[in-house]
């Protein structure tokens, strides 16, 4: 007989997710359901404003990727409109991009994920010493992991321990079988996870060098950028250039070390060698180092097929809302899309943890749409972003990936693993690592002729636009659409990474990329499904991206006054 597991909430993920698996008599999940419990709308608030103002609303889209909204929504209208943009500003957006990048892929792993690898329990029975030597095995330059840091470390977390507040450390599943590191890996981990705390600090100081702040920078306009003082001051420069030294060290020692270990210690535990079973990746141009040439490359890979990567068509992508919380006629496509609530109830039934409201399989149980590529699901992010350029053959991707294959002892097909989906992140972040400072060297060669940052846009009230704009966000690829009519947004639609990854079934029974990652994994405790955890987060879900506040009846949720006086 068939049991029921309810995770609700999925924690250290950005928004709000839940999942629901039904296994047999031998813990196997048989069926998978992914929900987005909470509609925000802000497609809705879009319609009626002025298109100047689009980039900054739709940042507010994410607190985690705030920039990728920012230039993707600004792009959108600089498309619908035909504005032209320097390169100088092109080139500012894509280091900017770059620096979202490499913060958003250490912290996914460290702080979100890491510790669905690392036993931090395991770690403190480790011996400083032997586990000083065991990180010579896999960096010939490790970064805090001396035998003197390892022990600081651990005694800093077994006192955290004894005091019974154990903080981010609580309610995990330590000790499950699944765990894979001995107890010196454990605690190497462990080091760099305290480590990419201090770094990824570094890698926000170069988003907010152009960007004025971060999150929600300030600077991308329509038309260009505004920060070309800070361009033109050799001083802001060096800034840059030294704080990504920074983290490039961290990425080369620490972080690409971290995954040839984790190959090492998980490379036969049968929880994370299955975990992608849509065979379909997408991903477009990334990392801008001359004029329309960019580090990565766009594509598709259709059934795992690398010896034939297409080009993408933007007019083949749909979204169906069958088993979604929406109201539509039938698949559209997003130029033409609608966002109208319609919320069914959950449905009370026996799970393992007793009886408990479930989602309804056979109707509505998600906030977050179905993406298609011609009626097809695909899975978006650093995985694809890997595969589609290695099969294109990118010789600084190739380069990177058969240098970690051959590192690993792994097969090219344990790329399509949950292992291969974790590694793709460092992977890909480690391309950027390497080749990405070309951006920064075209700036600089480029600001010796030319300091232009800015061209006017010219919106005509009368005339009707419409546009749309894919980048390369850090959790995938991600495309804004628009329409504008009487110089107003009438129609606004964003399809995002985590919608591609998380969308429920289609109308056609066609399962999306997370509910099939988990068909056929064998769960050790059904009460403590570690192993349904480590496969989600591979992901890195970002909830309130993929849904878009208003609650689904309309209603305000806040009211604000602000005294102008103040201002």
């Amino acid at each position: 007989m068939s049991k029921r597991v309810v995770i609700d909430p999925i924690t250290r993920i950005e928004g709000h997710l839940r999942i629901e698996v039904e296994v047999d008599e031998n813990n196997v999940v048989e069926k998978a359901w992914a929900s987005s419990t909470l509609f925000r709308g802000l497609e809705i608030i879009l319609k009626g404003r002025t298109p100047f103002d689009v980039g900054l609303l739709v940042q507010r889209i994410c607190g985690v990727c705030t920039f990728s909204h920012y230039l993707c929504g600004t792009k959108a209208v600089e498309d619908a409109i035909g504005a032209s943009v320097p390169m100088n500003a092109q080139y500012l957006r894509s280091m900017m991009l770059e620096a979202l990048h490499m913060h958003d892929h250490i912290v996914h792993f460290y702080i979100l994920h890491g510790l669905d690898w690392i036993d931090v329990v395991s770690a403190l029975k480790a011996d400083p010493a032997k586990a000083a030597q065991v990180a010579m095995k896999y960096s010939d330059t490790p970064m805090a992991a001396g035998e003197g840091e390892l022990r600081a470390i651990q005694e800093k977390v077994k006192k955290f321990v004894d005091t019974g507040k154990l903080g981010p450390f609580a309610n995990a599943y330590w000790g499950n079988p699944s765990y894979s590191f001995t107890p010196e890996q454990n605690l190497i981990g462990l080091s760099h996870y305290f480590k990419a705390l201090e770094i990824q600090r570094v890698a926000a100081e170069m988003m907010a060098i152009w960007g004025g702040k971060n999150p929600h920078p300030q600077s991308v306009v329509v038309g260009g950028i505004t920060c070309v003082r800070d361009m033109i001051n050799p001083a802001r420069l060096q800034e840059w250039s030294q704080r990504r030294a920074t983290v490039v060290e961290f990425i080369e020692r620490a972080y690409q070390a971290d995954l040839i270990m984790a190959a090492d210690a998980y490379g036969k535990e049968p929880s994370v060698l299955g975990g992608v079973n849509v065979r379909n990746f997408m991903s477009t141009d990334d990392v801008l180092v001359g004029q329309d040439q960019y580090l990565f490359h766009s594509g598709i890979v259709r059934n795992g097929d690398l010896a034939n990567v297409e080009n993408i068509d933007p007019f083949k992508i749909e979204e169906d809302v069958t088993h979604s919380w929406y109201s539509a006629p039938g698949a559209q496509h997003p130029l033409d899309g609608t966002t109208i609530p319609e919320h069914t109830p959950f449905v009370e039934r026996e799970t393992v943890f007793g009886k408990l409201p479930t989602v309804d399989g056979a109707g509505k149980y998600s906030w977050v749409k179905s993406p298609r590529y011609a009626g097809e699901p695909v899975e978006v992010g650093p995985l694809a972003a890997v595969l589609v350029n290695y099969g294109r053959g990118v010789p600084e991707v190739v380069e990177v990936v058969d240098g970690f294959l051959a590192r690993t002892g792994l097969p090219k097909e344990a790329l399509f693993t949950t292992l291969g989906r974790t590694a793709a992140r460092m992977l890909h972040t480690l391309v950027q690592a390497r080749y990405g400072n070309r951006t920064f060297d075209a700036l600089v060669n480029n600001i010796q002729s030319d300091t232009s940052t800015y061209i006017a846009p010219n919106l005509d009230a009368d005339k009707e636009y419409k546009g749309f704009a894919m980048i390369e966000a850090p959790r995938g690829l991600l495309s804004h659409w628009i329409r504008i009519k009487g110089g107003l947004v009438e129609n606004y639609q964003a399809v995002v990474p985590t919608t591609w990854n998380a969308g429920p079934r289609d109308g056609n029974g066609k399962v999306g990329p997370y509910e099939a990652s988990l068909v056929g994994l064998k769960l050790d405790d059904p009460t403590k499904p570690l192993e349904i955890l480590r496969i989600i987060h591979s992901f890195d879900p970002c909830m309130a991206c993929s849904v878009h506040v208003m609650d689904y009846k309309g209603q305000s949720l806040s009211e604000f006054r602000i005294d102008p006086s103040a201002i």
